[in-house]
């Protein structure tokens, strides 16, 4: 597999604010779920992914040959582990987006029609 390139990540970064910007002005909640239920898919989502990541950040790092060896760099690279765990453990969010399409699903549109004609 190649290697993603700094454009690629950029371009992600770019879509995430791209859809923080759309979520803003306000859309249909059922696109708005459908649009953010991908990044918070329990397997592939963005916690998973991100916490992935920083633990391959911090295995590089460390196995690195080149690697300064003092009590700094191992308190930095645990870092970045923890950091890990917290991602991860926010894969949950997807339980809450269920919860939100369930809600959203059993709510009546509003009616029409003044008070007294309801």
């Amino acid at each position: 597999m190649p290697a993603p390139t700094l454009d690629d990540i950029r371009n992600a970064t770019e879509t995430l604010s791209r859809l923080t910007e759309y979520l803003r002005d306000n859309p249909d909640p059922a696109e708005a779920l459908a649009l953010t239920e991908p990044l918070l898919d329990e397997y592939t989502g963005v916690p998973i992914q991100l916490g992935d990541t920083l633990r391959a950040l911090a295995r590089a790092l460390q196995d690195h040959p080149d690697r300064p060896r003092n009590p700094e760099v191992r308190l930095l690279i645990a870092e970045l582990r923890t950091a890990a765990w917290e991602q991860t453990d926010q894969h949950a969010l997807h339980f809450v987006l269920d919860d939100l399409r369930n809600l959203y699903a059993k709510t009546p549109p509003p009616s029409q029609g003044c008070s007294p004609c309801r």
